[in-house]
């Protein structure tokens, strides 16, 4: 068991790591396939750099899809000004106020390390120093004048925030892009477990692609591989100290959404299955669409039966996410005894 986790943990290092906005997820791939590289009986890719891994079944009559995205939020560069600043937008969903004092790498022909800066308090009138600075009103600071910067830098250069791994007390870890790489650790995990398994199914994990910026890759992989059945992971917001409602926490295993996104056959054999293995696990209401792959997988084609297993993550969209090893591993295990517990007939997943 703690050599499972240490290998979980360690996967997810390699790949938190690794710098990939949404569109430029073609950086992780080695990483990727080196994780599955001795649990997986092919791996493949296509042109948009999602990375298939296939498990085969002992039947393999049906097709089970499991989908976790490997892009990250970033930012892109929109101007070098005459004294050598850099302005900047971002990609997906960032919040300019974690933004400020942050270290950044600056991925032009070579990667230049920044710092993310603007007016210093001291300048800023009694007004300002009360509000929130604006995106626009940052600048990245790479130390160079203008023209030694337009030597290796020019608009349209992604950056990202750079942070390492953070180990914490209680099995907990920080860091950058745990959304959603732990949900492709999470796939490494049930990979494994399948090798000590009998499952009927063949099994294709598939580490999306731009899901931060419009679910495009759920719905190219979907497309192309037409699974019988499919369960994305995700992360999912967990409570924090000023969380009005806390509802998902750390450590309580791994979220099973509930929702008119979730086919309700698959939601509810997944509780029964980790009920059955004494895993913890919740439950996590999802009242319209969820904004993960499972909202694209469910309508391709004629639609495709989905479920949705989430991560329990605090902070995410920041550079800190945090997360427990426990929730990753358990989501994995829970991921493999799902799949090792389906009948040669999925004829009860198939139809509401």
């Amino acid at each position: 068991m703690k050599a499972q986790a240490d290998r979980a943990k360690e996967f997810l290092r390699s790949l938190s790591e690794i710098s990939a906005v949404s569109g430029y997820e073609y950086r992780l791939i080695e990483q990727i396939e080196a994780g599955f590289r001795l649990i997986a009986d092919e791996i493949t890719q296509d042109s948009f750099h999602h990375v298939y891994a296939r498990k085969k079944g002992s039947k393999g009559t049906s097709k089970i899809m499991l989908a976790a995205h490997s892009d990250e939020i970033g930012l892109m560069i929109t101007d070098v000004d005459q004294r050598g600043f850099l302005h900047f937008t971002q990609i997906a969903g960032v919040d300019a106020k974690t933004l400020l004092g942050q270290e950044v790498t600056v991925h032009g022909e070579q990667d230049v390390p920044g710092v993310i800066a603007s007016v210093p308090p001291r300048a800023l009138t009694s007004d300002n120093g009360q509000s929130i600075i604006k995106m626009e009103d940052m600048r990245i600071d790479v130390g160079m004048p203008q023209a030694q910067i337009r030597e290796v830098i020019d608009v349209g250069a992604t950056v990202t925030i750079r942070r390492k791994m953070t180990e914490l007390l209680n099995n907990r870890v920080a860091g950058k892009a745990f959304d959603d790489r732990a949900g492709i650790v999470a796939m490494a995990v049930c990979f494994e477990e399948l090798e000590k398994m009998h499952h009927l199914h063949d099994v294709m994990a598939v580490a999306t692609v731009q899901e931060e910026v419009g679910i495009r890759g759920a719905g190219i992989s979907a497309y192309r591989l037409a699974p019988d059945l499919a369960i994305a992971i995700d992360v999912t917001h967990a409570s924090t100290s000023d969380h009005k409602n806390p509802s998902i926490e750390l450590g309580k295993g791994p979220a099973v959404a509930i929702g008119p996104n979730i086919h309700p056959a698959i939601a509810k054999k997944l509780g029964e299955i980790a009920q059955e293995n004494r895993l913890s696990y919740q439950f996590d209401p999802n009242p319209g669409a969820t904004g993960t792959d499972a909202r694209v997988i469910q309508i391709t084609q004629a639609g495709i039966p989905t479920g949705l297993l989430s991560i329990p993550l605090r902070y995410m969209h920041t550079s800190v996410e945090m997360l427990e090893m426990k929730d990753v591993v358990n989501t994995g295990k829970l991921l493999a005894y799902f799949i090792a517990s389906l009948p040669e007939d999925l004829e009860d997943f198939l139809c509401y």
